[in-house]
């Protein structure tokens, strides 16, 4: 008795997405072109529940401070696995620091957003239900996206007439600012005032109002993100009204997704639906 009460109140807090087949046979692609730049393709990794149900989607942006880091390694969500709960899920590779200076990482992601918009139909996407995850330097960038839109950066990489928009963001052992952050340097634009360029991409400073349904999770004992800016960042979050939750461990480290975020990230989703 006791374990079937555990399991239903389990699968009331973590559904299978709206709409979903939970029986539908899972499709899975990798090395997906969702835009070009430079000559070359921009790659991700994409799986999906078969069948015409309409599906939310989930975008994966890796950390790895701008330099590194891939779709496939622990910073990202495995696409297998979110496409199981009911998503479309992807997750993306693009252009590090090393060898395409910022914005370029974020002006990947913002290209990923408008593919996946371009491609709604084909794939049976509900374009009210797109949810984006970040770890690190991926945090980042998703949480600049829930504070600051495409932050008036160019529209770059193809599908620049598509819609660019998402429901809520999760953002994991984030940084919020860049110009207090000891690896905040590696965001150098190749001109202007860098100072002002990292305020720019900073997400704690464009907090408003209108800022996206955002999930904060960092842990205390974080050696790379001093835990001090997730703590600034919920904080504005909650004065601004933002729908916000901050999930604060004390001994998790640098996070990756791990089956806590997993669960974490699965829940606010679930309560961000429910609050239409």
């Amino acid at each position: 008795m006791r374990i079937a009460l555990i399991a239903v109140v389990v699968s009331v807090l973590l559904p299978a997405a709206a709409g979903a087949q939970p029986s539908a046979p899972v499709v899975t692609k990798t090395d997906v072109i969702y835009g070009r730049v430079e000559g070359s393709a921009l790659l991700a990794n994409i799986a999906y529940p078969d069948g015409p149900a309409l599906k939310p989607a989930i975008i994966s942006v890796h950390g790895g401070r701008w330099r590194a880091g891939n779709r496939a390694d622990a910073s990202s969500i495995k696409v297998t696995q979110w496409a199981e709960f009911g998503y479309f899920a992807m997750s993306i590779d693009y252009r590090l620091v090393g060898g395409s200076p910022a914005p370029a990482p974020y002006v990947d992601m913002l290209t990923a957003i408008r593919w996946l918009h371009a491609h709604a139909d084909e794939y049976r996407i509900d374009p009210e239900r797109v949810y984006l995850i970040g770890q690190s330097a991926g945090g980042q960038m998703v949480s600049l996206f829930a504070t600051a839109g495409e932050a008036g950066f160019p529209r770059t990489g193809g599908w620049e007439k598509a819609r660019s928009d998402v429901r809520a963001v999760i953002s994991v052992a984030a940084t919020y600012e860049l110009n207090t952050l000891s690896w905040g340097n590696l965001w150098t634009p190749v001109s202007g005032n860098v100072e002002e360029a990292r305020r720019h991409a900073s997400p704690v400073h464009h907090v408003s109002a209108t800022t996206k349904p955002l999930l904060v999770i960092h842990s205390d004992d974080d050696k790379s993100v001093p835990v001090q800016q997730a703590n600034d960042m919920a904080a504005k979050l909650k004065a601004s009204g933002v729908q916000t939750r901050y999930v604060h461990y004390t001994d998790k480290g640098h996070m990756g997704i791990t089956d806590d975020v997993i669960r974490e990230a699965r829940a606010f989703i679930a309560e961000v639906e429910q609050k239409k």
